[in-house]
């Protein structure tokens, strides 16, 4: 059974419409009109369209983050996904971790990446679950009154190396360089984030949950549910994704079926600042990545005799 860990009204967020202008050299937003909220951004959200890939001006209809998260664990490092039933787009895909920026995070949206991070991403040891800190902020406990959070132990978020063109709001250049680009079907301008997620050394029989927000009764509510932690993990081999998909449970990783999987648009294919599809099957992402599926050696099986995850826990 689930437990609900948080609970909102969505009235309360607030966004801004953006006007985007792309060069080969760069890319850069600001905002354009009044404060939208929940509702009136997604509607905003239909597809538009750019007829050259490396140099337009276009007006999208919000800024989305999204952060690449590495994880270290035991000595390897991991990319860390998460599952996700998309409403507006009537699918369910493993996605970075990710979110809206609100209207006053415009000009930070590293803050907005942070956060989500904190959100999104939940690390649980025996003796309660793990807070973390970016260099030397401290990232929100965002579900404090209900779970317990160990006061002696965190992670640290530090930023990994940024993309090679620079970002822009207005005229301040966001110095972590993140990886942009517009999403044609959703008129929306994403960043994604390279960061490294560092487990304190005392952290062990770690498991990790998935908590995302979904609308009840017209409210946002945010749920864990134990069942069906919904984070993902795929190997790095020197620094190159490979063609596994693993959990984590009670320190033990475990493999994951990857039948009729979907990833989300983070993952296809860049043209220029574009990306036109809306997601990419799993199989076409490997073959895109030159990888080979029938040739990845599932350390899980090594590590964990847990049966593999049914491929409908995927969708």
């Amino acid at each position: 059974m689930s437990r609900m860990l948080n609970r909102h009204d969505p009235s309360t967020f607030k966004t801004l419409p953006l006007f985007v202008e792309a060069t080969p050299d760069g890319i850069s937003y600001q905002s354009l009109g009044r404060p939208l909220n929940f509702s009136e951004m997604l509607e905003r959200r239909r597809a538009v369209e750019v007829s050259d890939s490396q140099r337009f001006a276009v007006e999208l209809a919000n800024l989305g983050v999204s952060v690449r998260l590495t994880l270290n664990w035991q000595g390897r490092d991991y990319w860390v996904l998460v599952r996700q039933r998309r409403l507006d787009r009537d699918d369910v895909v493993l996605k970075l971790i990710s979110g809206y920026v609100p209207a006053h995070e415009l000009t930070l949206p590293l803050l907005t990446a942070i956060q989500e991070v904190a959100e999104e991403c939940l690390l649980e040891t025996p003796e309660g679950w793990l807070g973390g800190r970016f260099g030397e902020t401290w990232l929100p406990s965002p579900y404090q009154d209900v779970l317990h959070y160990r006061e002696t132990l965190h992670f640290q978020l530090s930023p990994l190396s940024g993309a090679a063109r620079p970002v822009q709001c207005g005229n301040l250049t966001l110095l972590e360089r993140p990886r942009a680009y517009v999403h044609l079907p959703t008129a929306s301008l994403q960043l994604v984030y390279d960061l490294r997620l560092e487990l304190p050394k005392e952290a062990r029989q770690l498991s990790l949950f998935h908590v995302d927000e979904r609308l009840e009764d017209g409210k946002l509510v945010a749920r864990l549910d134990r069942r069906r932690p919904d984070l993902y993990l795929i190997p790095l081999q020197h620094g190159r994704p490979t063609a596994e998909l693993l959990t984590l449970n009670k320190g033990q990783l475990q493999a994951a079926s990857t039948r009729g999987l979907w990833l989300a648009e983070s993952f296809a294919a860049q043209d220029g600042w574009l990306v036109r599809d809306e997601r990419i099957r799993w199989k076409d992402w490997l073959s895109q990545q030159q990888l080979n599926a029938a040739a990845a050696k599932p350390e899980a099986a090594a590590r964990s005799a847990a049966p593999k995850l049914n491929a409908a826990h995927l969708g």
